[in-house]
């Protein structure tokens, strides 16, 4: 594909089709169904336009000739779409078939028709003044992951693209999931004449020196133009002396040491070289040093040492095993809420979580029992679980995944923090706004300017995401104490209907106790036993009164609900992002102006920094104050719970109390009614064998019974009351009152009844207890 003419639609001058003939000898706007969207680039050769179909829907890219061609750049138009359609990897974009109404010639070549990536290519997005200081972390290693994965296979494939640049990564949303894709392989070279090549192509500013040089050259070419446009989206300018032209500072450049990654001019015009990146970037520490190693082996001049040659065992190149290490690196990102700072772990193989908060005490000074870990959904990292737990598969950068570090011995937070600290060449103009600096310079001082008050705004939005792991934290405790609550309610509700009934029903029994004592059965004991119970009752009835912690509960609920009310419990970085606005118009209008003998000062870009800080030193204040209220509603919460535990507890050993008191009521009554059952048959019996008659009290008893009109013992237990009134009616059927007696399962001392006439050998045994 021609240089600015790719199917993401961002190369060229993006543009409604205009009227006229999409494609030579078609119909104005379309070919048949298919209708021409947009023009998506225009390069040297040829035009890229985005093509639809009417019915299905749809899209695809269509690349046409637009002038007649050498035969040497026929053969090479044809000869990317042969490339083309032979790779399958989803990191280059893929050939599709042309469709039928299009499938004819244009200036004697054939269509290229190629997948549509709608996200614009890498140039638009590195032109983004938001991104004039590099790329978010999170998006350099997804590029390094999709670029370095295509690069391989096209190597593997003996491919070398030889043209690799921002202009020629296109970007495509696949499922929420940013992809890049590798495209224009017009200059793509095949290696099946060997490994060397002596062409000259590709652009010159990502150009390995051996291709600027004209020289022979290898894969090693892609590595070079890896790395430049990997260092760029880091720093967001390319590595070597970036405001000269290609021909002036590779004089400058070529006898770099191997190591040298970066290369800049100083005023006097002194090149000033370094091992290390920039300053300002957004890699975390961790990244930091394996990413400059590998800079410096795919920024070697030397095209023999480049990439670190085939490791031995593997036999792939040393700078792809590195670019696997980084990729791989699991690190947990912790922003602590008590410093508003993030630091970064490198997590060991199956490292526990207790090891990791062992090294986060040391670099914080939080001890680990005070450590509290959230997510950002507010759940509390398992203790059980390894460190890794913290980290999600295949979501890199501390920009994606943060969690957050609170301090459980505090409750009231004293924010705000210091703000990010300047770097030297904004100090300078902040100490003296209205020094004039030239434009060139200024353009790299108001870089950072706009990237430090787009820090600050990002600062601000990350202990937000802090103090809303905290609120959902609260939530989750308040889950629960409600659950625990309506436990606790019901329970008390229980037991206070059993403590009704439990008094009720003894009352009852004590009554008709009281009622039956001068002709039926007595025991001391018992009665003793009983009024304690009566006692033990009312003791436990104290069980059941959680009015206090109800009112607790629900002033702490009515104290949450205002806190997600509060307007701080939103985000409140408006003033913020109208800032970083102006300070994105201020640094596009200087952009635009040209840069020879031209000067400027900073006095409006000093007043927004200014602004900046100010307001975020006010609602970092209004963020703390908020938060602090949430912890304290939650420490709240974590008092209560014990008290809730323990008030379940005591209703729970009243209500089993109460259960058995009345157990050992019921077992007492029975027992009494089996001894007056037993009483009233015994002297039946006795009074039937004396008087000799077949009319005994006992069968009349009985057929009194059958009839309806006296009911049996045993069939008028429902009541307490029916169950003593019973033992009364059964003595005086004979005519005679029970004698008093006291019973051994009633605790009385004697161990049986006496003076009760009793029958056979039987019968006395079954009055024995």
């Amino acid at each position: 594909m021609e240089r600015g003419a790719h199917p993401a639609g961002s190369g060229g001058s993006a543009e409604r089709a205009p009227g006229g003939a999409a494609l030579r000898g078609q119909p104005a706007g379309g070919c048949g169904p298919w209708e021409m969207r947009d023009r998506l680039g225009t390069g040297g050769f040829g035009n890229v336009c985005l093509y639809q179909h009417q019915d299905s829907g749809v899209r695809v890219a269509i690349k046409s000739c637009r002038l007649e061609l050498s035969v040497k750049n026929k053969d090479r138009w044809c000869h990317e779409i042969d490339i083309m359609k032979k790779l399958n990897h989803p990191n280059v974009v893929r050939a599709c078939e042309v469709p039928e109404e299009m499938n004819f010639l244009v200036n004697d070549v054939p269509l290229l028709a190629m997948e549509y990536c709608s996200g614009g290519d890498l140039r638009k997005l590195l032109n983004k003044p938001e991104n004039c200081c590099g790329l978010k972390e999170s998006q350099i290693l997804s590029l390094l992951s999709d670029i370095g994965s295509g690069i391989q296979y096209l190597h593997e494939n003996r491919i070398i693209h030889r043209d690799l640049k921002p202009e020629n990564i296109v970007l495509q949303d696949e499922g929420g999931k940013i992809v890049h894709k590798i495209i224009d392989l017009g200059y793509a070279k095949d290696l099946d004449q060997g490994s060397l090549c002596t062409s000259f192509v590709g652009t010159l500013q990502y150009l390995a020196p051996e291709l600027f040089e004209n020289k022979s050259y290898s894969v090693t070419v892609d590595y070079w133009s890896f790395g430049t446009m990997v260092f760029e989206c880091i720093a967001g300018f390319r590595p070597f002396l970036h405001n000269l032209q290609p021909f002036t500072w590779h004089e400058k450049i070529k006898k770099k040491d191997p190591k040298h990654i970066f290369a800049s001019e100083e005023m006097n015009g002194e090149v000033h070289f370094s091992t290390h990146l920039p300053e300002p970037h957004s890699l975390c520490g961790v990244i930091v040093e394996p990413m400059e190693n590998w800079l410096q082996l795919m920024l070697n001049w030397d095209p023999q040492q480049r990439g670190g040659g085939l490791d031995p065992e593997t036999g792939r190149p040393k700078c792809f095993l590195i670019m696997d290490h980084i990729l791989n690196l699991k690190i947990v990102h912790i922003l602590s809420m008590t410093s508003a700072k993030i630091i970064s772990f490198l997590l060991h193989p199956e490292e526990s979580l207790h090891s990791l908060q062992i090294r986060i005490e040391f670099e914080t000074g939080i001890s680990t029992g005070n450590q509290e870990l959230l997510l950002e959904t507010g759940i509390c990292l398992d203790p059980r679980k390894p460190a890794s737990q913290c980290v999600i598969d295949g979501v890199r950068g501390w920009d994606s995944y943060m969690v957050y570090l609170f301090d459980k011995s505090k409750t009231v937070y004293d924010g705000p923090f210091d703000s990010r600290s300047l770097s030297d060449c904004v100090n300078y103009i902040v100490q003296d706004s209205k020094i004039q600096l030239p434009i060139p310079q200024l353009r790299k001082v108001w870089a950072e300017a706009v990237h430090y008050v787009i820090g600050l705004k990002e600062d601000y939005s990350r202990l937000f995401q802090g103090q809303r792991a905290a609120m959902l934290s609260l939530l989750r405790y308040n889950a629960n104490l409600i659950k625990m609550k309506n436990n606790m309610v019901s329970a008390s509700q229980q037991l206070k209907a059993k403590l009704e009934f439990f008094h009720q029903s003894i009352r009852l029994d004590l009554e008709r106790y009281s009622d039956q004592m001068a002709y039926g059965i007595s025991s001391e004991k018992m009665l003793k036993a009983w009024k304690e119970m009566q006692e033990k009752a009312s003791q436990c009835a104290q069980a059941e009164d959680i009015g206090y912690l109800d009112e607790q509960i629900m002033a702490l609920h009515t104290e949450i609900v205002e806190l997600q009310k509060s307007p701080y419990a939103r985000r409140q970085g408006e003033v913020m992002e109208s800032l970083e606005q102006r300070a994105i118009d201020l640094y596009k209008q200087l952009k635009t102006r040209p840069p020879d003998h031209a000067y400027s000062d900073s006095t409006d870009m000093v007043k927004i920094i200014v602004q900046t800080v100010q307001s975020q030193d006010r609602v970092l204040k209004e963020l703390f104050g908020h938060l602090s209220k949430l912890l304290g509603c939650k420490q709240k919460i974590i008092d209560l719970l014990p008290k809730i535990e323990v008030a379940l507890n005591n209703i729970k050993e009243a209500d089993n109390s109460v259960m058995q008191m009345q157990g050992k009521r019921q077992r007492e009554i029975w027992h009494l009614l089996k001894i007056a059952c037993t009483q009233s048959s015994s002297r039946s019996l006795v009074s039937s064998s004396l008087e000799g008659t077949a009319s005994t009290p006992a069968v009349t008893w009985l057929q009194q019974s059958s009839s309806g009109n006296i009911p049996h013992p045993l069939s008028s237990l429902a009541t307490p009351e029916d169950r003593l009134e019973l033992l009364g009616k059964e003595g005086r059927q004979e005519g005679k009152p029970l004698q008093r007696s006291q019973c051994s399962h009633c605790s009385a001392p004697d161990g049986h009844f006496s003076n009760l006439p009793l029958g056979t050998p039987q019968q006395k045994a079954a009055m024995r207890f």
